[in-house]
């Protein structure tokens, strides 16, 4: 595999739960280590520096908690999409719905599929289309 493409969260100090949530939505293998464990040992030092989650789908999501100072704006300058002809993806939506805001939902849309989209608790929208 010459190269991949994987979504990372920026997340404001919720990087842990965030991850949890997500583990227990889709499923699969949480790592993560911290500020201290790469070698920092600032106010900074118990947060998470890199979490990744791989699931049995083969989804791979990554998060970290901004450092004090960094920017990290929540809100519609990023999507996560997931879309196929999983009966899963329905799931998914109800779950990761908790807690958040449907801002569509998942029904049939104009172009034939289902599709719909959220905000979930930790301010990350999601996008999901049922072919």
């Amino acid at each position: 595999m010459g190269s991949q493409l994987n979504p990372c969260l920026a997340l404001n100090g919720c990087a842990r739960e965030a991850m949890e949530f997500y583990r227990e939505v889709f499923g699969g293998t949480l790592q993560w280590g911290t500020y201290a464990e790469f070698g920092s040992l600032d106010a900074h030092a118990d947060k998470i520096m890199h979490a990744q989650l791989d699931t049995p789908d083969g989804y791979k999501l990554m998060g970290w908690d901004v450092r004090d100072g960094m920017p990290c704006r929540p809100g519609n300058n990023l999507a996560v999409f997931l879309g196929g002809d999983d009966a899963k993806l329905r799931d998914y939506f109800e779950k990761l719905s908790a807690g958040g805001t449907v801002m569509l939902p998942l029904e049939k849309q104009s172009w034939g599929d289902e599709a719909g989209s959220l905000v979930d608790q930790f301010g990350i929208t999601w996008m999901v289309n049922i072919g």
